[in-house]
């Protein structure tokens, strides 16, 4: 059986959570909303723009200014995407690691344009796909399927940090590992159904090599 790995992207290979905070603030002055915290939009990521969004508007804001709120975020986003973003400390040598292992691709809710352009800068030569029309976003498991076809495995190993990763990849019927340095906790990571967990980027190749081993046994 051929095995592949999946990443999600933030929180879980890139920190981008300051350049999402930026363009979500951005966005929500705009319009003469108030701002969110950095806690209010790590709790808000993980389903996509559009759900970023319409959680960080006002209650009352009607589905037209929602989704002109999020135009102006995509715009300044597209725009701004890599001013404070970094990858997590160790992720490219575990990155590099496990590519010389399986065949590896990353899978987001992020806007596709946005993933591939941060994709093509940190992570050359891994295939990446982000939210298009075409393809159901996260947790159906669509994404995951059509990462697999592209890289022509049977099944995989879905690396995420959330509990839409979780459930990603309860819908794949693939196993999932939850990485601890994201944009979830713990606690909320295994009420979400999360039962395997990686604390740091050293071990992350280790406990990537044993699910891919576990799979098909």
């Amino acid at each position: 059986m051929r095995i592949g790995i999946l990443f999600d992207l933030d929180g879980t290979l890139l920190d981008t959570l300051q350049d999402l905070q930026d363009s979500v603030n951005h966005a929500l002055e705009v319009f003469g909303f108030p701002r969110r915290s950095y806690e209010e939009v790590r709790s808000f990521v993980g389903n996509g723009a559009a759900q970023l969004i319409r959680q960080a508007v006002p209650a009352d804001c009607d589905e037209a200014m929602t989704a002109s709120v999020l135009a102006e975020f995509r715009r300044h986003y597209d725009d701004n995407c890599r001013n404070k973003t970094q990858p997590y400390p160790g992720i490219l040598q575990a990155l590099e690691e496990v590519r010389g292992l399986y065949p590896t691709a990353i899978v987001s809710n992020k806007p596709d344009s946005a993933v591939k352009e941060l994709c093509s800068i940190y992570f050359p030569g891994v295939y990446a796909l982000g939210e298009t029309s075409g393809c159901p976003r996260k947790p159906a498991p669509d994404m995951v399927f059509k990462a697999m076809g592209e890289l022509d495995v049977d099944s995989c190993v879905y690396v995420g940090d959330s509990e839409v990763d979780v459930l990603t990849a309860r819908n794949a019927g693939v196993p999932c590992l939850s990485v601890l340095w994201g944009f979830r906790d713990r606690p909320e990571l295994a009420a979400a159904g999360g039962s395997c967990f990686c604390g740091n980027t050293r071990d992350l190749p280790g406990i990537i090599r044993r699910l891919a081993e576990s799979i098909g046994k």
